[in-house]
């Protein structure tokens, strides 16, 4: 199946606008207060989500107030751009309350990581536009490079990155081209047959992940592969793969084994380490672009066509 082509939202220019909601866990006016303050410095304007401090259990407020602070944010056509200002867990409860239509005539950046992979799925796969994978406000001040790249990204500057494997599995050398797309692989994995379901046949594919068993691991990578997820895919990009949990009996791999057996059937390049999802470095990956992966052994660049 051929990848469909890819809308690629306007680049941001100072003065324009951005949005912040929560469409997972809560956040605090402390913990956003830095990026608010790294925002306004690019020239932007910060607008917060009227329920951005709300509160429900875990949650920014009820489903209701998540999904109407971000539909305000898609409906405004003088907002220019989304972040999310956190993960968590929780947007997967809100995407089919959300309408689109505004959004697909006006198209917008939409940011953020983790939980948020569910909307760049989703949008990819229904809207085919493109999103950034991102670093979000509250890990603003964790890595001042990534939050530069999400900055870079917005303003569309160039962006070219070099991934070294240092770990004991080895990349599986390389070239490959292709749309990039991807994200946390338990929300890829818990969103299989819904509207919100990925294709990614033709495209290089990103997984990143945080705070799994590996034997979850392993049932998750299996079932992307039994429901033909590396089938005809020109890449595969591993991110962060952070905090693995083992039980008393061990698994007996480490999540880098499992990837690298779970796909060494198929004959496309594999590059592990890459600097992005739940590590201290989580450079800004605009999915849905077209890029080019090269990987060496040791070694692997991403540049950004």
């Amino acid at each position: 199946m051929k990848p469909h082509d890819i809308t690629c939202p306007s680049f941001l220019k100072s003065g324009d606008t951005i949005g912040i909601c929560a469409t997972a866990r809560k956040v605090s006016a402390d913990e956003m207060e830095a990026a608010i303050r790294i925002l306004e410095s690019w020239g932007l304007y910060v607008v917060l989500g009227k329920n951005l401090y709300g509160s429900q259990d875990q949650y920014s407020g009820s489903d209701i107030q998540r999904a109407e602070d971000l539909q305000n944010f898609l409906d405004d056509e003088n907002i220019k751009a989304v972040i999310s200002g956190r993960g968590g867990y929780g947007t997967l409860r809100i995407v089919d309350q959300l309408d689109f239509s505004a959004f697909k005539k006006n198209p917008k950046w939409i940011i953020g990581y983790s939980d948020i992979t569910v909307l760049h799925s989703h949008i990819h796969q229904n809207f085919h536009t493109s999103t950034l994978h991102a670093t979000m406000p509250i890990n603003f001040k964790k890595d001042e490079y990534s939050t530069e790249t999400l900055r870079m990204a917005l303003f569309g500057e160039p962006l070219s990155y070099k991934a070294k494997n240092i770990g004991i599995v080895k990349n599986k050398i390389g070239i490959a081209e292709g749309q990039l797309v991807g994200g946390n692989l338990s929300l890829l994995y818990s969103m299989q047959g819904s509207v919100s379901d990925i294709e990614t046949k033709g495209k290089i594919l990103f997984l990143e992940d945080l705070d799994e068993y590996l034997y979850h691991m392993d049932r998750m990578l299996l079932s992307l592969k039994r429901a033909g997820k590396f089938d005809g895919i020109k890449g595969l990009i591993i991110g962060g793969m952070n905090d693995m949990k083992d039980n008393t009996i061990p698994f007996g791999k480490t999540v880098e084994q499992i990837i690298s057996e779970t796909v060494s059937e198929y004959d496309f390049p594999v590059c592990f380490g890459f600097p992005a999802g739940h590590d201290v470095k989580n450079y800004a990956l605009p999915l849905g672009a077209n890029v080019k992966l090269d990987v060496r052994v040791d070694l692997a660049e991403l540049d950004f066509l």
